[in-house]
Parts: C-alpha cells; structure tokens; sequence
C-alpha cells in the first residue's frame, strides 16, 4: 500500500476548480530544484517540523479511508467544476492495483480525476488509468535528455514516450514547464519544446509555466539533507518572452498554475 505525506483540501493551482489534492510519497527523478524533498523517498522518513521535534512524515489509507475524505468536499467540486488531484513524488509509480481501484472508484462516484505527473513511469500504467482520468498536468523539465539526466538524475525518454502515448489516447493534457535560469529558459531550450510537440503531433489543452522558487530550501536541512536548490527565477521580462512564444505559435498559456 503506497504511502501518503500530505492531504492538501481547497487546492486551486492543481487542476480546474476546488480541488483536493492527495501527495503521494516516492518519486523515480531526484530533481535539483526540488521543493518537497520529503516527496522523493517510498518510505515513511522523519522530519524536523517548525519546533524542531521530529515527525514521522508518510503514512498509509486503505482506498476506502481516502474515499470517504474526499467525498465529504464534493459539494465544492460539484460547485466549482473541481475534484481530485492526485500528486506526489510520483503517483504513477505506486502500487498500481492500488491507484487504479481508487481513480475507479472517484470515476463511479462522479469525482473528476487529475493525474500530475512527471512521466518517468511504465507505459502500462498510463493505460490502466486512462479511461478515469479527466486530465493530466504532466511534467516536461528539459528537452534535451543529457540536461534532463544531469539535473534529475534519469533521461527524459520515458517522458516523451509516455507524452505521445497519452495524446495518442486522446488524453486531455496540461503541459506544465517549470523555469529556471541558466538551465532551461534559453531559446534553444523552449523552441525545442515547441518544434518537438508539433513533429509529434502531441495535443495539448494548455501550457501553464512555473517559474522556479526555492521554498521547500528548509525542508532539506529539517530531512539532514544537503539542500540543492541554489537556482535562480528568470526575470519577469524573459517568462513574458516565452509566454508570447509559445502564444505565437498556437498554444493557450497561463503563467503559474
């Protein structure tokens, strides 16, 4: 049974409308930038909260248990076009008799489902879940797979595989970029993108870009982990650039979200 460390209720920046949004723990990418480091790891760990004492982060909810939580706020999801967001780490990478009984279930129940994912994942498992999920708010960091793999520590082929098998299956997509000066905001970088999803043919509902922050920096040292977001955001004029680009040739953008 996978492990969850956070719950998050009244969530709107991960997916339409009021959402709840479940973390799921355990992710196959160790991202530099990363702003939930106690996301990475598949096992409860402990972590040092705002008194210095220690907390057990991770714990386990049969589907049943995850079920009845959510379902006492779909009167906000009915209300708001919102619903269930599930998240991580790496939710596509859990048990997957686990994860595909309950998006089932949310699907019978009438609960919208949104999968946020960064694509380092088994083809399969994208199968499994296609016909429950509403949309997916997929991950694409780097175009380039050597940069992918030197900041993330995996290559980025999965990525792009699983980004065509979806469109493929007529999967709803929200292309979600994070940006980082000095790594990724550089022309080569986003054309790339861009020259990229037109080749394949990949259809995408919108882009949303995410410009870097470092807010999850006190959680490495509360983990006794060495903290490796020394990034920096690109500048607004540069994030209004790529907007106007991505706009350009075709693309609804939202910055954030």
């Amino acid at each position: 049974m996978p492990y969850i460390f956070n719950i998050q209720k009244f969530s709107v920046h991960d997916g339409p409308g009021v959402r709840t949004t479940i973390f799921f723990k355990g992710c196959p990418l160790k991202c530099m930038w990363c702003h939930n480091p106690e996301s990475q790891r598949y096992q409860p760990e402990l972590m040092k909260n705002k008194d210095g004492k220690e907390e057990v982060i991770g714990r386990q909810y049969t589907v049943k248990e995850l079920v009845k939580i959510v379902q006492a706020d779909q009167i906000f999801y009915d209300q708001s076009g919102g619903g269930v967001t599930l998240s991580g780490g790496e939710v596509m990478t859990q048990d997957m008799d686990y994860i595909e009984e309950l998006v089932k279930e949310l699907n019978r129940l009438g609960v919208s489902v949104v999968i946020d994912t960064c694509g380092v994942v088994p083809s399969h498992n994208y199968e499994r879940i296609l016909p429950y999920t509403d949309l997916f708010l997929y991950d694409l960091k780097l175009i380039n797979s050597e940069m992918h793999e030197k900041y993330t520590g995996t290559s980025n082929n999965l990525v792009l595989e699983n980004l065509k098998l979806i469109s493929s299956h007529g999967g709803k997509i929200n292309l979600r970029l994070i940006l980082i000066n000095d790594v990724n905001v550089d022309d080569e970088a986003i054309c790339g993108i861009a020259s990229w999803l037109r080749e394949q043919n990949i259809s995408i509902e919108s882009i949303n870009l995410l410009p870097y922050h470092d807010f999850g920096r006190d959680k490495y040292s509360s983990l006794n982990r060495e903290c490796t977001q020394n990034f920096e955001k690109p500048d607004d004029e540069r994030i209004e650039e790529i907007k106007g680009y991505f706009e350009k040739v075709g693309y609804t953008v939202k910055i954030g979200g």
